[in-house]
């Protein structure tokens, strides 16, 4: 049941409508809990038993965790934690990929052997709530926080509808103490979610599936084909469209969240105007950098070590937040070009600043732009051979093969996009908009609707996170 979609926009309507009107917190939770059951078996409805064993097993070891003193035995069932959803994560997830590239590696040795097809079905969202789950049974652990009582609280923490199936990753210590105490109606958050439930679909409607992506499918289903015109303006619209597409989701999730009482931090904050790859980091999928650099990089050593074990800590977890996105060695090799990039400035940058060498904002980040643009090939591309003619095709001197008008728009989004990235880089999210006089803001929504609904109608395009 996507966003984009009708039915969605009943159910939420029903859900919402349902919510407001109970006066008991109990009720509202129970009522939110069932609606977030229904909106995950709207995709696949046995999974929901996977949802349920996930969410009941995490809770009663996290209990565990948090009663015993031994530190043995807290350690075993952290381990029992950490086994029980990864093992789901990788068996439904990395199982066909793992038997693949056994098999190619046996022939390799001179062994032949055909494994039967796996063909198990992903569980969508699968990747989030694992990520939910560990990060609260590892804080327990750690004496962060406690275990909650609540079967209750719990079930909602790794269900709730808009961030359940692709974020952004909440943590427990951030969405727990909101189920303390009854919600209150607020004409205003809900306004404010509305809006930007609103901003949300634009992106994803308007620019990644009507601007960005009809350019994006034609390069990379015939690579060979195309100019370098429309290979390049192809690249960027693939930067385009995965921030509008994911960015556009991240903005919905929120804004649904916050009309039912709830807030979520953001998930980016222009990070097409990043100042280097760092920088990038910190704006790009926070919610996922974050969880990797608190629960896989520094418990690697961090950089706390020298610069060898620094960049074993740094490219370990790179290579691993590729992995997370797909098993596949394209988004591998996406990480671990990130992780390069990250390494290499965190060496070169102090050496620079000691020879007096400094860059302007602007131009380090349009260069840390291009090189990120440039770096999405591989995560666009099914295999090393699609990926290999996009490259190509960017030194091809033929005509465009792509209609002008597309390319146009295309084009001219990729450069408003990062301009106003770059010009909204230290503003807040949405600050743009609060700004503006009540008149404009109503002008801003109206628009957006209008693009909404022109594009409106027919299939649409999934969300590009549901993959992973």
């Amino acid at each position: 049941m996507p966003f984009n979609t009708f039915t969605f926009f009943l159910f939420f309507l029903l859900a919402l409508g349902t919510y407001w009107s109970i006066s008991s917190w109990w009720l509202k939770k129970t009522t939110l809990l069932v609606f977030s059951q229904v909106f995950y078996a709207a995709w696949n409805p046995p999974f929901v038993i996977l949802l349920w064993f996930a969410t009941f097993s995490n809770w009663l070891i996290a209990r565990q965790i948090n009663t015993t003193s031994s530190d043995i035995l807290r350690k075993f069932w952290l381990i029992c934690s950490i086994s029980v959803s990864l093992g789901l994560l990788v068996f439904f997830k990395y199982g066909d990929f793992v038997l693949n590239n056994f098999s190619e590696l046996a022939k390799y040795l001179g062994i032949y052997f055909r494994p039967a097809p796996f063909n198990m079905v992903l569980p969508i969202g699968i990747s989030f709530y694992t990520f939910h789950a560990l990060s609260y049974t590892i804080d327990i652990y750690r004496r962060y926080s406690v275990a909650t009582a609540s079967l209750q609280d719990f079930a909602l923490y790794m269900s709730f509808f808009p961030q359940l199936v692709a974020g952004p990753i909440v943590r427990a210590g951030h969405f727990l103490p909101q189920l303390r105490d009854s919600k209150s109606f607020n004409k205003d958050q809900l306004g404010w979610g509305l809006v930007l439930f609103i901003f949300g679909l634009f992106q994803k409607s308007v620019l990644a599936d009507a601007v960005f992506a009809p350019v994006v499918d034609q390069l990379y289903a015939e690579p060979s084909l195309v100019s370098a015109w429309d290979a390049w303006i192809g690249v960027l619209a693939f930067s385009g469209q995965i921030f509008c597409d994911f960015s556009g989701y991240s903005t919905c999730a929120i804004g649904l969240a916050l009309c039912f009482g709830f807030n979520f931090p953001d998930n980016f904050r222009a990070p097409y105007g990043a100042v280097g790859f760092s920088d990038y980091w910190r704006r790009w999928h926070i919610s996922l950098s974050t969880w990797l650099r608190d629960y896989l990089y520094i418990p690697l050593g961090g950089n706390r070590g020298g610069v060898l074990a620094t960049s074993r800590a740094l490219m370990l977890t790179m290579l691993i937040g590729g992995l997370w996105h797909g098993a596949s060695w394209m988004f591998m090799l996406w990480g671990g070009l990130h992780g390069m990039y990250l390494l290499a400035e965190h060496l070169l940058k102090p050496v620079a600043n000691r020879l007096g060498i400094f860059f302007s904002n602007e131009g380090v980040a349009v260069a840390t732009f291009f090189v990120v643009t440039f770096t999405w090939i591989p995560f666009r591309a099914p295999d090393g051979g699609v990926a290999l003619a996009v490259v190509k095709a960017l030194f091809r001197p033929d005509f465009p093969a792509i209609p002008a008008y597309t390319l146009l728009c295309a084009c001219v989004c990729s450069v408003g996009l990062v301009w106003w990235h770059i010009a909204q880089n230290q503003a807040h999210a949405g600050a743009w908009f609060i700004r503006m006089p009540r008149l404009l803001q109503a002008l801003t929504l109206g628009l957006c609707m209008l693009g909404i609904f022109l594009v409106s109608g027919g299939e649409p395009r999934g969300f590009i996170y549901f993959q992973f």
